[in-house]
């Protein structure tokens, strides 16, 4: 997976998805991680987590869980979960590699959970590939888009900028 550049409404359609995901599967809280540890989007009771620890911690959990697969001669596992007493956790790999996680206590179950996630992968898998479209025909925000818009900024715009 290539770094994305998300426009907002980019992150609506991500969090939409997450919510709805929360909703059907009785979650606390979904989030979209990418391989690297970036969070591209959040839904549900995530006041008191801190979002960009449990990134950084999910996308090392995968890779981790990527490594012991290949001691095993599996070319990959496709989905982790943890258990604790009062809340798990469920972590899939949409294509692509994102990693879409979610939340749970005593109020939902595993096989739920489970269940809604995988409708989830395929309707988050085909909004991160409109994504990649979008950015390879250069209508997007990707790395040449951005490129171009910076080269019009004049000397006169960041000495304005850098002034005030």
């Amino acid at each position: 997976m290539k770094d994305l550049i998300l426009l907002a409404e980019d992150v609506e359609r991500l969090t939409g998805s997450l919510g709805r995901l929360c909703e059907e599967a009785k979650g606390r809280a979904a989030f979209l991680v990418d391989p690297n540890g970036r969070l591209l989007a959040d839904s549900g009771g995530v006041a008191n987590l801190d979002t960009t620890a449990l990134a950084s911690l999910v996308a090392g959990s995968m890779a981790a869980t990527g490594s012991l697969a290949q001691l095993l001669g599996e070319r990959g596992f496709s989905s982790l979960f943890l258990e604790g007493v009062r809340a798990h956790l469920y972590l899939a790999v949409v294509e692509g590699g994102a990693i879409l996680v979610v939340v749970f206590d005593g109020g939902s179950s595993l096989g739920l959970v489970r269940f809604r996630v995988k409708r989830a992968i395929d309707e988050v898998g085909r909004i991160l590939a409109d994504f990649a479209v979008r950015d390879q025909s250069g209508k997007g925000p990707g790395p040449a888009r951005a490129a171009a818009e910076l080269a019009e900024i004049t000397d006169e715009e960041i000495d304005n900028l850098l002034s005030t």
